[in-house]
């Protein structure tokens, strides 16, 4: 069985979002066995599972990404919204579209340092949808 929820978030400001309790809030029914599927339906943002004890993890994914894909890249076409887009949709197939979390005994079974981040790569963002896939 397969249920689906959507889930609408931000906007959030460039950056790494920790976003684990709206997700597991907008479950309104875990089964005691399964997997949790996430989906991001954006082509300039992410989602990821990385550890959320310490701040500095996320500042430094965004110097990392930063430098894997600066603005005013020479060369880049895709300048139609900004010069921030198409290194958005570059960090975006760096970051994924989708995680997949195992369900245990009724409950995610992320890791203990681990949380769900969403991974927003513009500078004016407008509010994020995905979709929680739950399959039992």
């Amino acid at each position: 069985m397969v249920s689906h929820y959507t889930l609408s978030v931000g906007p959030f400001k460039r950056g790494f979002h920790l976003i684990t309790k709206e997700v597991f809030h907008s479950v309104t029914h875990w089964p005691e066995q399964g997997v949790l599927q996430l989906f991001i339906q954006h082509t300039s943002a992410g989602i990821c599972i990385n550890e959320h004890a310490d701040p500095a993890v996320r500042l430094d994914f965004e110097l990392f990404f930063d430098r894997l894909a600066p603005e005013h890249l020479p060369g880049i076409q895709h300048d139609e919204e900004g010069p921030d887009d198409m290194p958005a949709h570059i960090k975006s197939v760096l970051a994924g579209s989708t995680v997949s979390i195992p369900i245990i005994h009724g409950r995610p079974a992320l890791g203990i340092w681990q949380g769900i981040f969403l991974c927003e790569f513009r500078t004016n963002a407008t509010r994020r949808n995905l979709i929680v896939s739950i399959i039992a």
